[in-house]
């Protein structure tokens, strides 16, 4: 499977630090990222042929918070808040602190993309810019 059209490649995301991933790990992060600020963005840097350094830093980012918390799915999808072996006793997770996670998880996503985005112009628009242009 190829990505096309990614705003930070593999090399970039290296040079910027990122994990030691592999390329597909990074490909199917860097998607899920990119289509977060494509929401954000009104879809305005698909035909972009040049990506703005601030949206490539947003995608790293991104990238990070998304693993970040794909971890974090894992333990809840298992539901289990805490266990003790002595006694056996497990203690499961409410719906309000899975509800809590994923507001964290989608306010983290918005906080970060207020960061590196604001003030950014592409073809004399902002592209947090939520109007119609």
């Amino acid at each position: 499977m190829t990505f096309e059209g990614q705003y930070l490649t593999y090399a970039e995301y290296i040079a910027l630090g990122g994990s030691a991933i592999g390329e597909t790990p990074f490909n199917l992060l860097e998607f899920e990222a990119r289509k977060q600020i494509d929401v954000r963005t009104q879809r305005r840097l698909i035909d972009q042929t040049t990506i703005p350094n601030e949206v490539k830093l947003c995608d790293y980012h991104l990238m990070n918070t998304i693993d970040k918390y794909a971890k974090k799915q894992a333990e809840i999808n298992g539901n289990i808040a805490s266990e003790s072996i002595d006694g056996y006793s497990v203690t499961y997770l409410t719906a309000d602190q899975i509800e809590q996670v994923v507001k964290l998880h989608d306010n983290e996503l918005n906080d970060i993309m207020l960061d590196d985005l604001y003030g950014v112009v592409v073809d004399g628009v902002a592209i947090l810019y939520p109007g119609v242009i």
